[in-house]
């Protein structure tokens, strides 16, 4: 149930990624500059901390950058559509913490006394 409500859900969602603007100008290039120059440090030598620090920053600021400039949008369906959804999903992860709970507590699992 959860996955089948999850699945519905997810396939109403439409993303769009919009450009990289920092003060109304194109910055994806400021953000490949750490990048780059980890990169030609590491080249240069590949033990160098610095190198490693500017390329995993880079490496982050890269997608950090792309998460935050996804535009997610719920595409319109009807109110039945969305409940059913819904109710499928809380359903399933219902039953889901259900059998979790009733398999830690579990009666066969104590030990007489």
């Amino acid at each position: 149930m959860a996955v089948a409500g999850g699945w519905l859900l997810v396939n109403q969602v439409t993303v769009h990624s919009g450009g990289w603007a920092l003060w109304g100008y194109n910055s994806f290039g400021l953000s490949l500059l750490p990048f780059i120059a980890g990169t030609g440090l590491l080249f240069f030598n590949g033990r160098s901390v610095l190198g490693w620090l500017l390329l995993l920053a880079g490496l982050v600021i890269i997608f950090a950058g792309i998460l935050a400039n996804l535009n997610i949008y719920f595409r319109p369906t009807s109110l039945f559509n969305t409940l059913l959804m819904l109710a499928l999903l809380a359903g399933g992860l219902g039953l889901m913490a259900r059998a979790v709970r009733s398999a830690e507590s579990s009666p066969d699992d104590k030990e007489p006394s």
